[in-house]
């Protein structure tokens, strides 16, 4: 007995001394910007920087954009195959997964042939059409995390019995989608939604490549130039994103339980 207990305890120390051992030497490094005694300095030159409040402030603003249009196209898309088009879900579990295969580096080489300035659509001529490229950027990218956290909550309850109820009252299907489903399902979005921050937080590829003042690049900018700062930087960009699937597990545990489950 005791030896069953050891070997499973004995394997998470070991996971858990990979992953921290290099953050707790991160972090000691960081402290390290005087060479007398150890000091926040870094971490002080970074909050204090203009750059980084910006940056930060709009990638902030981008995943929140993003996060919406991955609602708004997730919800009633996922909630359509499960009721009507159930035969889809394999075809629309792949196309959610091609984000996944496809580096985000091509993706935005498409997006950038497709919408330059000399195109149809030329989201690269204003900064705002760009904003809007790289929040759609970001939605294809988030989509998987987005549709399978949205896909689980479906499966929680019983879509078809809550459907027919809604529309025996009258209920369109605008009004069950966002009075009925949506409210059964908030902890799957959220959740999707929190994954979703955490990823546009951090991202660099496509922000970097259409030229947009996103965190991630100002990460890399900084990694580049200074010796502490980057270090204090991968603290609280840690920090941020273990925040966020914090806050999953906090919604998670003190959302309400629905016993309508289905089949």
């Amino acid at each position: 007995m005791r030896r069953s207990r050891f070997l499973p305890w004995l394997g998470f120390a070991l996971g858990a001394a990979y992953f921290l051992l290099p953050l707790i030497g991160t972090f000691e490094f960081s402290l390290r910007i005087r060479r007398d005694a150890y000091s926040f300095g870094a971490y002080a030159n970074v909050l204090s920087d203009p750059l980084f409040r910006a940056t930060f402030g709009y990638s902030a603003i981008i995943a929140l954009l993003t996060i919406l249009v991955g609602i708004v196209l997730v919800v009633p898309a996922a909630y359509f195959v499960r009721l009507r088009m159930p035969r889809l879900r394999p075809v629309v579990e792949f196309v959610t997964l091609l984000p996944l295969i496809v580096p985000p580096i091509i993706l935005v080489f498409g997006y950038l042939r497709m919408f330059n300035s000399s195109s149809m659509l030329p989201f690269t001529a204003s900064a705002r059409g760009t904003d809007m490229l790289l929040i759609f950027g970001y939605t294809t990218l988030a989509l998987p995390y987005m549709y399978r956290a949205v896909d689980t909550g479906l499966r929680a309850i019983d879509v078809r019995t809550l459907t027919e109820a809604a529309t025996v009252l009258g209920a369109s299907s605008f009004t069950i989608i966002t009075r009925v489903i949506f409210p059964n399902i908030l902890v799957a979005v959220l959740s999707g939604a929190f994954l979703t921050f955490a990823i546009v937080i951090g991202e660099f590829v496509m922000a970097s490549l259409l030229n947009r003042p996103a965190f991630g690049p100002y990460l890399q900018n900084v990694g580049a130039n200074k010796a502490y700062e980057p270090a204090a930087l991968a603290i609280i960009s840690f920090a941020v994103t273990w925040a966020a699937m914090g806050m999953i597990q906090l919604v998670a545990r003190f959302a309400p339980k629905t016993s309508a489950r289905s089949e």
